[in-house]
């Protein structure tokens, strides 16, 4: 689970001015700076839960990290509902790696 959001973080800082501003194209950020700012702020969250999925796993890190994906799938949501129409399924995705970070947490005894 852990590299899901290491590369995400790590792809998102990469391509903050390519395809992670791209996505940002149309939705209700339009300033730039807030563009970057909101882009930036996503991939350090998912740096954060990609480091302490892979260096503390446990319930309580299972429990923040299911907390944050609903989070900002429901902020995806908000800011560009189409996403649950792309044919890679981007937002789609968050569904089983939700039910899985539940059936890590319901396993973990810590």
């Amino acid at each position: 689970m852990s590299i899901v959001w290491l590369w995400t973080g790590v792809v998102s800082l990469v391509e903050l001015s390519g395809q992670s501003t791209a996505l940002l194209e149309g939705t209700l950020i339009h300033d730039p700076v807030w563009q970057q700012s909101a882009i930036i702020a996503g991939a350090l969250l998912d740096l954060a839960l990609g480091w302490a999925l892979w260096h503390r796993p446990g319930r309580r890190v299972y429990e923040i990290s299911l907390a944050c994906m609903v989070l900002m799938t429901v902020v995806a949501t908000v800011l560009s509902p189409s996403l649950w129409l792309h044919p890679l399924g981007p937002l789609l995705k968050n569904i089983p790696i939700a039910l899985l970070l539940w059936q890590l947490r319901e396993s973990s005894a810590s």
